[in-house]
């Protein structure tokens, strides 16, 4: 919004300033600024409404130290996360982007999914919520929408230098810079690609074109690209969406590690979005990608404000409002950016809570199946599932737990980051 404006302010009346508004770095700033803002003072009032409403988590006797002592801690905390994330988004970013505009269905979307799901549970007093299947759907659904978005929008394109006779034409520093100087379009001199393309890391030659996954099925094969193309995006929506909601078991955990996530993806667009860096560094150059620099710091500012609230011992919890949000966000800048394949890397800690879930019910199965049921019972892989449970089992403090998997995001993010020029 405020772009749209100091723009025409600036390109009408030549106000002093407003010109700063076209800078994305400007506007990702000050959006920074405003999320944490509304988190920590919106954040205060949602809190107060929840605990005078008795809006409280209902605790299930787990067995973990001091688990007793948030019976009744406000939930539905994720109400925080979404207006921290959606009123500077619509204030700063230029709206009308596509990348934009699908990060803003995204929240929408998987925040009224997890909404759904907290007020079964709070209003309705059934613990088990949504029905699982109901979730699934929904997560479907966004992937749908996202996988068609990427694949048939006109918008979402990469940039490749042009190739001619098998040469590719890459200009030089000097070119681009006598072409800046002229105020000449450096992107003039690169070849627009509509294709569902992704980076590869590691590899010299990273990039990856899913269409090639069924190029057995014969010539014209890559009409029918777009199908195993969305049902990637459903695939990795779904799981990522899952484990960050896993991932949210004790006091910010989720968060924390969002923000680290967060952060990451906010260096990957800037670098992808921005066609110096996209040429010194040898990426793919994504066209109007840049402008979710804006989103990503509205969306670390919402996670660093909500820790304010949700850091040990919690005020609030986020709830499924909060983390079936986070973790569809986080897909679906990752899939715009391109870099879907380092999600095993950079959501590391989301990925090794999911496996310790499977890896616990597929061991327990085996056992009871071999042994007997006593014998899988008192023989379990982990002393409880997801494995922030199982350290807590062992004694140790939860503040602790929360701040080494901490650490460990962000040796993650540092190494995905990495990735960027280890080929």
């Amino acid at each position: 919004m405020f772009y749209y404006l100091f723009n025409y302010l600036h390109d009408h009346f030549n106000l002093a300033g407003a010109g700063l508004f076209k800078y994305i770095t400007f506007r990702a700033a000050w959006a920074a600024i405003f999320s944490l803002v509304i988190s920590l003072l919106l954040g205060k009032r949602i809190v107060k409404f929840l605990q005078k409403k008795q809006i409280g988590e209902t605790i299930r006797d787990l067995g973990l130290a001091g688990e007793q002592s948030k019976k009744g801690t406000p939930t539905m905390g994720g109400l925080i996360i979404l207006a921290a994330i959606l009123i500077p988004t619509i204030l700063f970013a230029r709206v009308l982007n596509v990348y934009i505009l699908m990060l803003i269905a995204t929240t929408i979307w998987m925040g009224t999914i997890g909404f759904v799901d907290d007020y079964i549970k709070v209003f309705k007093k059934d613990k088990r919520g949504l029905a699982g299947k109901f979730k699934v759907m929904g997560q479907i659904g966004l992937g749908l929408l996202v996988g068609s978005s990427l694949f048939f929008n006109k918008h979402v394109i990469i940039k490749k230098e042009i190739v001619k006779d098998g040469v590719v034409q890459t200009a030089t520093n000097a070119q681009v810079s006598f072409l800046q100087a002229f105020n000449k379009d450096v992107e003039s001199s690169m070849d627009s690609v509509k294709a569902p393309v992704t980076t590869i890391p590691f590899l010299k030659t990273h990039e990856f074109n899913y269409a090639k996954l069924i190029s057995w099925l014969g010539d014209g094969y890559e009409k029918y690209s777009w199908i195993i193309y969305i049902l990637i995006v459903v695939f990795i929506i779904t799981a990522v969406s899952n484990g960050a909601n896993i991932t949210d078991g004790i006091d910010g955990l989720a968060t924390g590690t969002s923000a680290i996530i967060g952060l990451t993806l906010v260096v990957f667009a800037y670098v992808s979005g921005n066609i110096n860096f996209a040429r010194y560094l040898n990426i793919m150059y994504i066209p109007h990608v840049g402008e979710l620099v804006v989103f990503g710091a509205a969306f670390i500012g919402a996670c660093v404000g909500f820790l304010w609230y949700n850091t040990y011992p919690a005020q609030v919890f986020m709830g499924d409002t909060g983390s079936l949000a986070l973790g569809g966000i986080i897909a679906t800048m990752a899939l715009c950016v391109r870099k879907e394949l380092l999600i095993p890397i950079f959501c590391g800690i989301f990925l090794i809570e999911n496996l310790s879930v499977m890896l616990q019910v597929a061991v327990f199965k085996y056992r009871k199946k071999k042994y007997g049921l006593e014998y899988a019972q008192q023989n379990r892989l982990f002393k409880m599932s997801p494995l922030h449970h199982h350290y807590q089992k062992t004694g140790m403090h939860e503040s602790k737990i929360v701040m080494r998997f901490f650490i460990i995001g962000i040796m993650l993010a540092l190494f995905a980051i990495a990735t960027l020029k280890i080929r």
